[in-house]
């Protein structure tokens, strides 16, 4: 993803600084942590930054392309996180752990999975262009998924399972489990289900002794 760090200039009828887009972002996202997406509207968001609605749609031309946006910029900062886990020594155990742990919500509401499931849910009429980033997005969990497990299978830490293969079973199994933290299904806390995918990769990666 390659976006600049700060937003394009602003069109001269207007004498309005623009802030750097992290700003906006990061308020757009500390107003879906505070407010759910229901709070999030150009108008207060605008409010937030020191700019109009009309300027932010200058910039962003529609709310599913600024919600996109922020989503790619939340995402870059878990992919961060994610290098530096691939990079940590240790076993692929405990890196293995330490992805579903970045990748199950905190809990429900957590603002990075509510604005995934709206940008989700909003995908089926989304241009070519917009769910092929949304796709990108998820090739990046895979990608680092099969990373670690091809390397636990080459160090004998986990079974001959085929790494692909795997990931995109795990990571399904994942997606439900962290859907049901992000809504606040009864009985699928954020403990609950880090133990029962815990209790999954047992079951179906570690060689029995």
């Amino acid at each position: 993803m390659s976006q600049s760090s700060s937003l394009p200039p602003a069109p001269r009828r207007r004498n309005q600084a623009a802030p750097p887009r992290e700003d906006v972002f990061a308020a757009a996202m500390d107003t879906v942590a505070a407010r759910g997406l229901d709070g999030l509207t150009m108008a207060g968001l605008g409010r937030r930054v020191g700019m109009s609605s009309g300027h932010l749609l200058y910039y962003f031309r529609t709310k599913d392309e600024l919600l996109l946006q922020t989503l790619e910029w939340s995402e870059g900062r878990l992919g961060a996180e994610r290098g530096a886990l691939l990079s940590r020594r240790g076993s692929a155990r405990e890196r293995l752990d330490g992805y579903v742990d970045l990748y199950v919500p905190d809990g429900p509401r957590d603002p990075h999975w509510t604005l995934w499931l709206e940008v989700w849910n909003r995908s089926q009429n989304a241009a070519e262009d917009a769910r092929a980033r949304q796709a990108a997005i998820e090739w990046a969990w895979h990608r680092d998924l099969v990373a670690i497990l091809a390397e636990g299978v080459s160090r004998g830490e986990f079974r001959a399972v085929d790494p692909d293969r795997f990931a995109t079973r795990t990571r399904a199994l994942l997606d439900g489990y962290s859907v049901h933290v992000a809504v606040g299904l009864p009985g699928t806390g954020r403990d609950e289900v880090l133990a029962q995918v815990r209790e999954f990769i047992d079951e179906t990666l570690i060689p029995r002794t």
